[in-house]
């Protein structure tokens, strides 16, 4: 999970609703409409990244990222093996922080989320909304419920090739690598994407992102960067992923309410601590996690961690079984992803045994 996962959570929402709102007869309608709106508005507003560098108008410093990430875009096809499409060859700005934004949800007292299903892409743990009014209203009706709520900004998502999906000026905020890998993770999503299981299809494209980013710094003879900041965030997410499982635990134990908002607070608090504890020890100048931990923590704002990597070295073995060829690594996924849920994640499981071994 790279560093804009962490600080802005479940930065990507993988999106069929608009395909949904046609194929779901008893769909929410409203909120259909909603997106269908929201999707069409992006259509018409795109222009060709050509002519945006090409317009005298265009910021020069716009017009450098835009062109980068043209070359990301001929490089994911060609070296990759990646579709070929206009997805990624379009931009719009919208003048806005976030294209969407979010919402997720758990009861009071799980770590599971309120899922949310989809015809096409199969059940998610959010909702997206195009509008934050709208995002931040939802959120006030689960409350309402009882459930714990988070909400979060989404600069990028992807349509899984339904649509040519834009460059949006909400990715610009992002560093090189953070905008070039969306484009390869994206893309990843238009080739392989299986409905309903969101650990397999992030950790593959992460993979396909980390992998194709090494593959694209060495063809321009740039350094692969360091490590630092993966090591930061792989340790941050283990303590997000351990204060979940406490949680767990603690809400499987039968207490009565008042027992388990009690501990809830003191799991939470304990989290805290053990951060500052790690920081100190780690990273004592660097702060970079403390508005996060700072802020208001409760199940739903832990669910967007280890969507992203989970499975990711067993992608890693898979890659290497494939002697580093893309196609034949495509095919060892797609057979993976023919397989039913449960034997699926037994043979990632496997390839996990086989990479912890090997190291």
């Amino acid at each position: 999970m790279n560093r804009s996962r962490i600080l802005i959570p479940g930065v990507r929402l993988i999106s069929c609703m608009l395909v949904a709102a046609v194929l779901s007869a008893c769909a929410d309608l409203r909120y259909y409409t909603h997106v269908t709106h929201g999707e069409s508005a992006l259509l018409l507003q795109r222009r060709s990244v050509k002519k945006v560098i090409a317009d005298p108008a265009t910021d020069p410093k716009l017009a450098a990222r835009l062109g980068l990430s043209q070359q990301a875009r001929q490089f994911a096809s060609q070296q990759l093996d990646l579709p070929r499409n206009r997805s990624y060859t379009y931009y719009v700005e919208l003048h806005r922080p976030y294209v969407v934004w979010n919402v997720f949800a758990t009861p009071r007292f799980s770590v599971d989320a309120v899922l949310q299903c989809f015809p096409i892409a199969g059940c998610v743990a959010y909702r997206g909304w195009f509008d934050e009014k709208k995002a931040v209203d939802s959120a006030k009706k689960l409350r309402a419920k009882g459930d714990d709520v988070y909400v979060g900004g989404v600069p990028a998502y992807s349509t899984l090739g339904w649509f040519a999906d834009p460059i949006l000026s909400s990715m610009m905020r992002w560093d090189d690598d953070d905008l070039v890998g969306t484009i390869f993770h994206e893309l990843a999503h238009q080739l392989i994407y299986v409905k309903g299981d969101t650990a397999f299809n992030e950790s593959y494209a992460m993979f396909v992102q980390n992998q194709g980013l090494k593959q694209w710094h060495r063809s321009r003879g740039e350094p692969e960067g360091d490590d630092r900041d993966q090591v930061m965030d792989d340790g941050f997410t283990q303590l997000v992923l351990d204060l979940r499982d406490r949680l767990k635990m603690l809400y499987g134990r039968g207490e009565n309410d008042a027992a388990m908002a009690a501990g809830k607070e003191r799991e939470i608090a304990d989290f805290r601590a053990r951060y500052a504890a790690w920081r100190d020890k780690n990273w004592p100048n660097d702060h970079r996690y403390d508005a996060w931990v700072a802020a208001p923590i409760n199940n739903a704002t832990l669910l967007p961690f280890g969507l992203y990597d989970q499975w990711e070295p067993a992608f890693a073995v898979l890659f290497k079984q494939a002697n580093g060829q893309w196609p034949d690594f495509y095919d060892r996924v797609r057979a993976l992803a023919k397989e039913p849920k449960a034997e699926r994640e037994q043979s990632l499981r496997d390839l996990l045994k086989s990479s912890a071994n090997a190291s």
